[in-house]
């Protein structure tokens, strides 16, 4: 049995999840964690981005102010490429597709190709400066991965996979998850506080202690 088990709330557009996957990657192997993938999108659509942003223009710009606070506490700011997105030729994408991706992987391969999937869209959106919101992106992202890709599509496609993601969405309403990226120890119902590799690793030294 794995010593802990964490729902890893998260969203291809975030950044901040981009911090955070790299070193729970890591933690997991190192305290023998179990993570369960939650998709978690902050804006659903073109029109959900407008109401939380206003115009593309300005979605853009302040987004990416946000991508600049957090390349500066990356492990790999290398792998964050503003100016490749202040310069790609459409809107901030949304994250209701990569969402969809994410699952359709798990319903394919479980939480282990969810989280492949996760970080290769993640690195698409990036560092690649790609439309995640476009279903060709994600699955072109699914055919370097290894999957069969018109078995892929008809996952994507489904309206169970859109279930599934509201089914995230329920149960992040039920922990009152409120923002990404959330890290929740089940054993102990505590979460996470986001950081360094090294604060997260004292945390579940902390969460394992009240499990022995």
């Amino acid at each position: 049995m794995p010593a802990l088990t964490i729902d890893f709330f998260h969203d291809v557009v975030c950044c901040w999840c981009f911090n955070i996957s790299s070193r729970m990657r890591a933690l997991a192997a190192e305290f023998d964690l179990d993570i369960r993938h939650r998709t978690f999108v902050l804006q659903a659509s073109p029109a959900e981005m407008t109401a939380r942003w206003g115009t593309p223009e300005d979605a853009r710009e302040t987004i990416l102010g946000h991508w600049a606070v957090c390349r500066q506490v990356s492990d790999r700011p290398e792998l964050v490429d503003i100016d490749a997105m202040r310069a790609a030729p459409f809107d901030y994408p949304h994250g209701l597709i990569a969402a969809l991706g994410c699952k359709t992987a798990e319903q394919l391969g479980g939480q282990a190709a969810h989280w492949d999937m996760f970080d290769h869209l993640q690195r698409s959106h990036l560092t690649e400066a790609r439309n995640i919101a476009d279903p060709e992106v994600v699955l072109h992202a699914a055919q370097e991965l290894g999957f069969e890709t018109a078995a892929f599509a008809d996952v994507l496609e489904d309206p169970e996979t859109l279930r599934t993601v509201e089914t995230d969405r329920q149960y992040a309403r039920a922990l009152q998850v409120r923002s990404i990226p959330t890290l929740f120890v089940r054993e102990t119902g505590s979460r996470l506080v986001n950081g360094p590799r090294e604060d997260l690793a004292m945390q579940l030294r902390a969460a394992l202690r009240l499990v022995a």
